[in-house]
């Protein structure tokens, strides 16, 4: 697999969409995110809805907020992505 980092943003988008997996969508202020699994990094990719444009795709950040999100949809526990591992640890509470 490629590295998405140094990518333009229409070839994350192939790469992305081609090789990744998708997990799940949701709605967030003006956009569908959509959540994808690719190598051993989750990505997001923004669309906004009103003209249907990729805006951005990003790196899921490990503190990022939209976690708890995503959990709720998938009605798992809050889950935490340790990035120097590159994989999904669930949070002991």
């Amino acid at each position: 697999m490629k590295s998405l980092h140094n990518l333009s943003l229409v070839e994350r988008i192939r790469e992305l969409y081609l090789e990744g997996t998708f997990i799940i969508d949701i709605r967030y202020y003006k956009h569908k995110i959509n959540l994808y699994l690719y190598g051993n990094e989750y990505f997001e990719v923004f669309i906004n809805d009103k003209n249907s444009k990729i805006e951005k795709i990003e790196l899921l950040p490990s503190e990022s907020t939209r976690l708890k999100f995503y959990a709720d949809q998938l009605k798992i526990t809050p889950f935490k992505i340790t990035e120097k591992r590159g994989y999904v640890d669930k949070l002991l509470s």
